[in-house]
């Protein structure tokens, strides 16, 4: 029996999904800004290009191979084995986004840009997965992976083939990567996790918000430090986050209180 509480979140998600599915019916087609591709940092160090860009996605590629021994090869971590497959596709995903967002930046256009973003929506359907069964319930955590994968995916190639047609169209992108991020949210505070502690989401939330503010001021933040770009400092930060998750997957607490 949920609590009026939790009923209230489920309201407040259903409201958020509404408002998605009603944009696409409002909202004109998005298509690629062609200025999404122009970074301010363009150095090119050991036959590199776009150096900095390009070698800091390499705390992706840290964070997503010790998450993902972590979560292989421990047995008494935070999370729940019943749903062990999403957090072991989160972080193979961040190994990935490691190699996508690396080749993207060796080559900025929107035919790279594909294999930057589609690691990336596997990555916020897995979390947004791990979540639900965590704080809503591990059945319909389990159940919806690989749909929201699938799903997340789908938004990537459909936005692709409409670009390609001169037609772009980034509404379901922006859908799947917006709903998670405020939804999460919605489900930290009006359910409760089977755990005792829920701050590494909260860590998680607040390094992504920064990388999203790193990314906007990529120009003003390189010509203040001079030596690092807010784009790079994105992909620090978002893998700051990671750590922090599994730091908090490492902590020991007591078991979870229901799993249902």
């Amino acid at each position: 029996m949920k609590t009026t509480k939790e009923k209230i979140g489920v309201l407040l998600i259903l409201c958020f999904g509404m408002i998605v599915v009603v944009s696409f019916f409002i909202v004109p087609p998005i298509a690629q800004d062609t200025m999404y591709h122009q970074f301010s940092d363009n150095s090119t160090y050991l036959e590199i290009p776009n150096t900095s860009n390009v070698l800091s996605n390499f705390f992706f590629l840290v964070a997503g191979c010790l998450g993902f021994l972590t979560v292989l090869k421990n047995k008494d971590l935070n999370i729940l084995y019943e749903n062990k497959a999403a957090y072991i596709t989160l972080f193979l995903s961040a190994v990935l986004v490691s190699v996508g967002s690396g080749y993207y930046h060796l080559y900025p256009s929107n035919d790279t840009l594909v294999w930057d973003r589609l690691p990336m929506t596997i990555a916020f359907m897995s979390l947004f997965s791990i979540v639900i069964s965590e704080f809503v319930s591990i059945k319909i955590g389990k159940a919806i992976l690989l749909p929201m994968i699938l799903v997340g995916i789908l938004s990537v190639i459909y936005w692709y083939i409409t670009e390609m047609s001169g037609k772009g169209d980034l509404r379901p992108y922006v859908a799947v990567q917006f709903f998670p991020i405020v939804a999460i949210p919605v489900m930290l505070i009006m359910f409760t996790s089977v755990f005792d502690k829920s701050g590494h989401y909260w860590w998680l939330l607040v390094t992504y918000i920064l990388a999203k503010l790193f990314e906007h001021y990529d120009f003003v933040i390189h010509d203040i430090l001079l030596v690092i770009s807010g784009h790079s400092l994105k992909h620090i930060s978002a893998a700051i986050g990671l750590f922090i998750l599994i730091k908090g997957y490492r902590t020991i607490e007591t078991l979870p209180r229901h799993t249902e």
